[in-house]
């Protein structure tokens, strides 16, 4: 084996698949890897404040297994390679808070998710930070306190998986799996300059839930290349027998390789969603945003500006959101624990229960039809991935239930509508404003477009080289 010195581990190991080919190759072992990673977790643990859970034991066990199996001649996609995943997925021997204060239980099991990025061969290193519940576009809380943005400490990294965000963009992992119920992988990404995937629901597993939050969450990954995201997606991909939804299997792999086939009709979409709040689109977004399109019609696709036919869209989205945070909530072992915000979402999932919830699933059909109707005429839409830049530390804290919805559909109302949907969705990075802050743009598609998307976001990726700017200070 050539092997590094564990000092010595290049800049060009920070990559997943890099980090997956190198550990073919034996040019580095898996508890080299690992070893960097806990210790660049340790390092920065006081200050960006990333994982809820750190398996520094676990995780060595398991890279010195991983090693043994590469050694032996054995390979598989991630074999040795360290992963974090989001506090709201289930890892064995450890508990799932999902943001929440007290003492949480062990669990005995994984996630499927988790299980199938074991197959593949990853060391979960750990559980990030997420706020309670998943419920807000920041990731602080009573239990853990504030997570910081690599690209500027006194920002968020956005949320609900802002730990993930974080961890990746400041090069403690070189990617983590997340979730996304109204754009909680999608902000954070734009947010610390990443790539975000929202695949097709069900397109990762959810089980032991049959469903997330009632079919408005799904699980994905977060990365600083296309390619690297696409590996993850790949990896953590498939159904379970008790899955609810089970969408057809789609090659992700080899549309992060190419650009897509043929000219694109592609629409630009500035309007959100209605969501009685005043939007407001801020200029830094927006010139980016048309920057993107620009550079869509530069790489030979036509744009054209159309919004979605969202119609109420909205009445579909919250009964199934309060709905899902009521669920959460009765498996927390001390609700007394529980934020006021939360209290109140759940009094507002027993009011939209019943009639109103059945009401806002039996919407979903007709909304795809409504909103559906143009991929006929559009493969693809581009749209902000938030309206605003990255919010301060602390922007949402100490905030009334009213004002804290009201404050972050005004600053996150792009990304939601597609939860309600079930549809593919990517966030790049698109630049930065005056001051230094990550941006991001969403390519939305139809049913299962996750291949589209995904080579349509390679082409960007290729043209841009986002994946060559890092945060200043991130660690050796």
């Amino acid at each position: 084996m050539t092997g590094y010195r564990s000092e010595d581990l290049g800049r060009d190991l920070e990559g997943l698949g890099e980090q997956a080919r190198a550990l073919g190759r034996r040019e580095v072992s898996s508890r080299e890897l690992v070893e960097r990673t806990l210790r660049r977790i340790g390092e920065t643990q006081s200050t960006l404040n990333a994982f809820r859970r750190v398996r520094a034991e676990a995780a060595l066990e398991e890279a010195d297994a991983a090693d043994r199996r590469l050694a032996a001649g054995e390979r598989a996609p991630l074999l040795g390679v360290p992963i974090a995943v989001k506090d709201d997925m289930d890892v064995a021997g450890e508990p799932t808070a999902f943001g929440c204060p007290g003492e949480f239980p062990v669990k005995k099991d994984d996630a499927e998710a988790v299980r199938r990025l074991r197959a593949a061969g990853a060391v979960i290193v750990g559980k990030t930070n997420t706020p309670e519940l998943g419920q807000w576009p920041v990731t602080d809380g009573s239990a853990f306190g504030v997570t910081r943005n690599p690209w500027s400490p006194q920002h968020s990294p956005g949320g609900s998986s802002g730990g993930s965000a974080a961890a990746v963009a400041a090069g403690l992992v070189p990617a983590a799996l997340a979730s996304d119920g109204a754009g909680s992988i999608r902000i954070p990404a734009a947010w610390t300059h990443l790539v975000g995937i929202k695949p097709q629901r069900g397109r990762i597993s959810t089980w032991p839930q049959r469903e997330a939050f009632r079919g408005i969450t799904c699980d994905g990954p977060l990365a600083r290349t296309v390619g690297d995201a696409a590996l993850l997606l790949h990896a953590a991909s498939g159904s379970h027998a008790g899955d609810l939804h089970r969408p057809p299997a789609v090659d992700i792999l080899a549309a992060a390789g190419h650009g897509p086939r043929r000219r694109l009709r592609i629409a630009l979409s500035l309007r959100p969603a209605f969501a009685a709040v005043r939007h407001w689109l801020d200029p830094a977004v927006r010139a980016a945003t048309v920057r993107m399109a620009e550079r869509l019609e530069v790489l030979g696709h036509d744009v054209v500006e159309e919004d979605p036919r969202y119609g109420p869209i909205g009445l579909a989205f919250v009964p199934r959101s309060m709905a899902g945070v009521r669920d959460w909530a009765a498996r927390v072992p001390d609700r007394t624990l529980l934020d006021p915000r939360t209290h109140a979402n759940v009094r507002g999932g027993l009011l939209l229960g019943g009639a109103v919830q059945r009401a806002a699933r039996a919407a979903e059909a007709p909304l795809r039809r409504r909103i559906g109707g143009m991929f006929w005429r559009f493969d693809a839409v581009l749209t902000p991935t938030t309206a605003v830049p990255p919010l301060r530390t602390g922007a949402l804290a100490g905030l009334g239930s009213h004002e804290t919805n009201s404050r972050m559909i005004v600053a996150c109302p792009y990304a939601w509508p597609w939860n309600v949907l079930g549809w593919p969705a990517v966030s790049v990075p698109s630049g930065f404003t005056e001051a230094g802050l990550p941006l991001g743009v969403q390519l939305l598609g139809p049913a299962n477009s996750e291949p589209l998307l995904i080579s349509l976001a390679a082409q960007l990726e290729a043209d841009q080289r986002w994946d060559e700017l890092w945060p200043a200070g991130r660690p050796d």
